[in-house]
C-alpha cells in the first residue's frame, strides 16, 4: 500500500501544527521544515481548513493552527480526506470493474481485507499520537528552523 505525497504533506503539516500549538504556523514554515513545494502546501492547508482541522487567518501575521484537539482528530479519516478511496484493484469499485471473477476472486477478498486491516490500524492513531515525542521532534527541527541545517530533501 502506498499512500500519496499530497497525504503525507498533509500528515505533516498537521503533525507541525500539533508540535507548535496553540500558536500560529505559516505555510512557510512547513516549507521551511520539511523542504517541501510552497504550493503544494496551500492548497492542502485550504483543503484541511475547509474540513475543519485547521483554523487558518489570512494576511500579514496570519498562518494556521489546529481547529480541535490533536486526540480528536483520526489519521485514517485525514487519509480517507486526502486519498478519498482506497480502490487499489479495479475490481474495488463494481461500477468500474472489468475482471469476470468479481465475487468470487480470493484475491481480492484478500486485499480488500488487508486494505481495512491497513485503515484500522490508522483508525486508532491520531494526530496526538504522532505528536507524543513532542521534545524529540522539536530537537530535530529546531537547526532547519534556525538555518543551521538544510532540511533533508526528496530524490526521485
Amino acid at each position: 500500500m502506498k499512500l500519496t505525497s499530497y497525504s503525507n504533506y498533509a500528515l505533516r503539516s498537521l503533525q507541525l501544527a500539533a508540535l507548535k500549538a496553540p500558536d500560529l504556523i505559516r505555510v512557510d514554515d512547513v516549507v521551511r521544515v520539511h523542504g517541501l513545494a510552497r504550493p503544494h502546501i496551500v492548497k492542502i492547508v485550504h483543503e484541511l481548513g475547509r474540513a475543519g482541522y485547521l483554523e487558518t487567518q489570512r494576511g500579514r501575521g496570519g498562518g494556521f493552527r489546529l481547529s480541535k484537539p490533536a486526540e480528536d482528530i483520526v489519521i485514517g479519516d485525514v487519509i480517507r480526506l486526502t486519498e478519498g478511496p482506497l480502490d487499489i484493484v479495479e475490481c474495488f469499485k463494481p461500477s468500474t470493474n472489468t475482471c469476470p471473477l468479481i465475487g468470487i476472486c480470493k484475491l481480492s477478498r484478500a486485499l480488500q481485507a488487508a486494505t481495512h486491516a491497513f485503515m484500522a490500524v490508522l483508525d486508532d492513531l491520531t494526530l496526538a499520537d504522532i505528536a507524543s515525542n513532542r521534545e524529540d521532534l522539536l530537537a530535530r527541527i529546531a537547526p532547519i528552523e534556525e538555518g543551521i541545517v538544510a532540511p533533508m530533501r526528496r530524490t526521485r
